[in-house]
Formats: structure tokens, C-alpha cells, sequence
């Protein structure tokens, strides 16, 4: 892998990620832009005791262009973009209008491939993997930063997920607190290790899940399953079997294996609906909404957690899809937006018998 810097016309950091060492980035951003500014504020509820990034800046970003005018294509002549360069393998920079920003962290933009018309499903084993350490390497420089407490890779896809540029991308928000997902899991894992003397939580999870019905994929060093309490219809828990906080841990052997695994994952989910050639889009690819989110330990003190570590944290993968069935939608309603009780219309080992069922060719 091959890693090169550089910087857009309006300051923010540009990184390329390339699989050939020879090549050269040096074309420059020839945009006419002015430095990004930013509102970026983190507030906190009292009563719910989470927090609430307010960013207004964000309702002038852009929404849902032409497959000819988007920003995440490489430049081409005159026609210019958030990528200097004329093709590119991975490339990451710093969100134009972020969620975080300053002392309120930082939001970056992952792009996959320069084909605006694959998705991550399409990539090769060799795409992928240059994907993972670039989303590892990310990780570590954002950690060093002194307003980040807890790094976050995800990718959202379809516009039924609020997607607004169909150009196969992620993104990494470097939080400056421990959200409350994660804040949830560290109490459940303290108080497990409490009770049990010892015992921790994920590796419990884990044993019970690898003996249940509900394994979808099981590699050496990965396992994939629909979780006994499912929150969503189709979701499926990627974790390596040796217990690592976050992605900086991973051993070689694990990275090697990790493509493959995934991208079995991410084809049987493009499968679950309308038999075995799925859902398709407008130009006929399967299109299945997802959310793909990398759950890591946080890099700051975890002194609210008392008796734990951050080796304690189970790094791992959840992948979910908002639809329920062909066409059909599973909305948060009063329930869950209200109570944040979830009710999963889909028995989990249903779902899982299904992605097994779905296995790509």
C-alpha cells in the first residue's frame, strides 16, 4: 500500500491509497474554493445524559446530483471534483460540510473505488482489503488527536438509508466522547465481569453464537451471525475470533482472510429478497439498503467503566438492513423512536436460515 497526502483548495486533507507503489499524486485541486467554515457544536442532554451534534452548515451540502456532476468521481478535464486526480484506488478526505469538526472531532469521506457505478460487493479481494487498511490506518492517526475519544467507520447505502450521492463511499466520524452505543456495551461488559469473576462478555456471545443456529459465514478467523436479539430484520455480527479492541489489532492472518468473508457477506445480503437475483435498482444491480458499521473501543479513559479495559472490548462489524420484505420498510416508530424498544419483525433464525439459503455464486 501505498499512502500520499495532500491538500484541496480550500485546506482540507486529501489521502490517497494506492495498491501500486510507483504511482505519482501530485495533481492539484484547481477549484476556486474558499476555506471551509463550520458550526460544528456537540450538546449535551441532561436528562438523557447522550449527546447531540448540532451542524446547520450541512443543509447546503449536496443532494442527490447527476451520476455526471458527482463530487466523488475523479476529475476529468474541466470537469472537477473532491478528487484532483483522474482515477484513483481508495481515497479519503476531510468532509466539506461535517457533522464534527475542530474541537468537536472530525468527519472524513471514505471512497471505495473511482467506478461510480459498483458498490463494496463488487470490489475485488485485493480492493477490499486496500478498503481495511486504510479504514486501519485512519483509525491510528485519528486516535492521536486530542478532541478524539472513539473512531467510527461505516458506510451507508441506498437511498432508503438517506444516502444522498450514489458514488460507492463510507465515513469515518472521530467522536470526542464515547457514544452511548458503545457507553451501553462497557456497562453490560463491567457488570458481566463483575458477576462472573472474571468472565468476559463478548467472548461469551461468541462461544454461545458459534453453537447456535444462527451462523451465517465461519471462517479460521471470522464468524458471521444473526444475533439472538436481532434489533433489526436483517442483521448480521462480523467478529474475529481472536478477541481484538478495534481494528489496529487484527493480526495478518485476519486481514487476509477479511475480503473474502465480507464480501460473501455483503453478496448474500444483495440476495435476501425476491429470489435468488434480489431486489434490483433503476439500472438493474441488486440493491439492497444496508448500514455497515466498524464497532471499536474507544481510545480515551474509560474511568465511568469501572473494572474495565480497553482489551475488554470486543472489535466487530454489524450489518443491518432497514427492509423487512420486498418493498416494504422497517420504519422507527413510536416504539422505537419513542422508547427505543425495537420490535423485529423477523424471527432471527429465520433470517438467518435465509442469508444462508442466499449463498453467492
Amino acid at each position: 500500500m501505498k499512502k500520499t497526502s495532500t491538500r484541496l483548495a480550500d485546506g482540507r486533507e486529501l489521502i490517497y491509497y494506492d495498491l501500486r507503489d510507483d504511482l505519482v499524486r501530485d495533481a492539484v485541486d484547481r477549484r476556486p474554493l474558499e476555506r471551509t467554515v463550520t458550526t460544528s457544536e456537540v450538546r449535551r442532554d441532561p436528562l438523557l445524559g447522550d449527546a447531540v451534534a448540532i451542524a446547520s452548515h450541512r443543509q447546503g451540502r449536496i443532494y442527490h446530483p447527476p451520476a455526471d456532476e458527482c463530487p466523488l468521481c475523479p476529475s476529468q478535464g474541466e470537469r472537477l471534483s473532491e478528487i484532483p486526480d483522474s482515477s484513483y484506488d481508495v481515497v479519503v478526505f476531510e468532509n466539506r460540510f461535517p457533522s464534527l469538526a475542530g474541537d468537536s472531532g472530525r468527519c472524513e469521506v471514505v471512497c471505495f473505488t473511482s467506478d461510480h457505478n459498483a458498490s463494496f460487493a463488487d470490489l475485488t479481494e485485493e480492493q477490499a482489503r486496500l478498503v481495511l487498511e486504510a479504514w486501519t490506518d485512519r483509525t491510528s492517526e485519528l486516535s492521536h488527536l486530542p478532541s478524539v475519544e472513539q473512531v467510527f467507520c461505516f458506510e451507508n447505502r441506498g437511498a432508503e438509508i438517506g444516502v444522498t450521492l450514489g458514488h460507492p463511499h463510507g465515513q469515518i466520524y472521530a467522536y470526542p466522547f464515547t457514544t452511548p452505543r458503545t457507553a451501553l456495551m462497557l456497562r453490560s461488559v463491567a457488570a458481566h465481569k463483575e458477576a462472573t469473576g472474571g468472565e468476559n462478555l463478548f467472548d461469551a456471545v461468541l462461544e454461545r453464537e458459534l453453537v447456535e443456529d444462527r451462523v451465517i459465514l465461519e471462517s479460521e478467523h471470522w464468524v458471521a451471525f444473526v444475533p439472538y436479539a436481532a434489533h433489526w430484520p436483517y442483521e448480521v455480527h462480523l467478529y474475529p475470533k481472536r478477541r481484538v479492541p478495534d481494528l489496529l489489532g487484527l493480526d495478518e492472518d485476519a486481514r487476509t482472510e477479511f475480503p473474502q468473508v465480507y464480501l460473501e457477506l455483503l453478496r448474500r445480503f444483495d440476495r435476501i429478497f425476491d429470489g435468488p437475483g434480489g431486489e434490483k435498482d433503476g439500472a438493474g444491480e441488486p440493491a439492497t439498503p444496508y448500514i455497515a458499521a466498524w464497532h471499536q473501543a474507544p481510545f480515551g479513559a474509560l474511568d465511568d467503566f469501572e473494572g474495565v479495559s480497553r482489551d475488554d472490548f470486543a472489535l466487530h462489524l454489524e450489518l443491518f438492513t432497514i427492509r423487512r420484505t420486498s418493498g416494504k420498510l422497517k420504519f422507527l416508530a413510536g416504539s422505537e423512536s419513542g422508547m427505543n424498544v425495537f420490535i423485529n419483525d423477523i424471527r432471527p433464525e429465520a433470517a438467518a436460515q435465509r442469508l444462508r439459503e442466499v449463498a453467492s455464486s
